[in-house]
């Protein structure tokens, strides 16, 4: 029997959805609250699906295409979500989430996570005190240094804010599988709180070395290229979903994707990235209902070969 706090949340899924247009078949069904995952450093508690904002975001705050970004913002928020991650070299991204949320009025329900991807520390507070202005917030809850760019220098710079209450978490990140041990030989030397990477049915590395360290080692995970920048949806483009996918409450080709990393138990939040607001929608299905277990995982990579 769903709680009534369940209840609540569905609603709020299902109103969101009901001002854009038709729902998504799928939604009819959804009986689950967004699954959420603890971040080992603290114990807080965070929803597996977040939002990415890598080329999505890089507009003016004039241009149209803002009405469609608080969309997606509003369906993310109402759907239970939280994580957004954003950094200063995706263009104007910063700005446009920080106006977002500025408009939704929205901090106190969302993650804000950015990075610092310079050279030196001068330069590195500059940027860090930039992007805290473009997201128009005394408190950032996740910086994390991009693509390990001055690693140390930048990590020292990022216990200071820490320390004095400015930045809530720490942690790095990268993108390719040729940096996953990098990655790794980082984590083992400095201590952070987060760690983000690439991991999806087509760059499956991560399971290797990467996944296990940080599920051995407490290190909260975000998980990015899920789609791999779109190529494995293209794969599957116009084919029907397998009958068996109903086995895991899916209903779409990415909530497959989406469910196929979730069901590694250290992945702690995945950040597709839309500027769609029914693909938020179909991206928050994904957290919920069950996960594939080994089997079906297995079918899932079969399907995208």
């Amino acid at each position: 029997m769903q709680t009534r706090r369940q209840l609540l949340h569905r609603s709020a899924v299902l109103a969101a959805i009901a001002a854009l247009g038709p729902l998504l078949p799928s939604l009819a069904q959804a009986a689950e609250p967004l699954r959420m995952r603890t971040i080992p450093a603290s114990g807080e508690m965070l929803p597996v699906i977040g939002l990415g904002t890598s080329r999505t975001h890089d507009i003016s705050l004039d241009d149209v295409e803002m009405e469609a970004l608080l969309d997606v913002l509003r369906v993310f928020v109402e759907g239970g979500a939280k994580v957004i991650d954003t950094a200063p070299s995706y263009g104007n991204a910063d700005r446009v989430v920080g106006e977002l949320v500025q408009r939704l009025d929205a901090r106190d329900q969302v993650f804000l996570a950015t990075k610092v991807s310079s050279t030196g520390r001068e330069r590195g507070m500059a940027q860090i005190e930039a992007s805290f202005k473009a997201l128009q917030t005394d408190t950032i809850d996740l910086i994390q240094v991009h693509n390990l760019q001055d690693t140390s220098t930048q990590l020292g710079l990022l216990r200071e804010l820490k320390e004095q209450g400015r930045v809530r978490y720490i942690g790095v990140t990268h993108y390719v599988e040729s940096a996953h041990d990098r990655l790794l030989d980082v984590l083992k030397q400095e201590k952070v709180d987060f760690v983000q990477f690439n991991y999806s049915v087509g760059e499956r590395n991560a399971e290797k070395r990467l996944l296990p360290y940080c599920a051995d080692n407490g290190i909260a995970t975000l998980i990015n290229r899920p789609f791999t920048r779109g190529n494995l949806l293209s794969r599957v483009k116009g084919k029907p979903l397998p009958a068996w996918a109903a086995e895991i409450d899916a209903s779409s080709w990415a909530q497959l994707l989406l469910k196929f990393i979730l069901a590694e138990p250290a992945v702690t939040t995945v950040i597709p990235a839309t500027s769609n607001p029914r693909y938020m929608a179909d991206n928050i299905l994904a957290g919920q209902g069950r996960l594939p277990d080994e089997r079906q995982r297995q079918l899932i990579v079969e399907a995208f070969r």
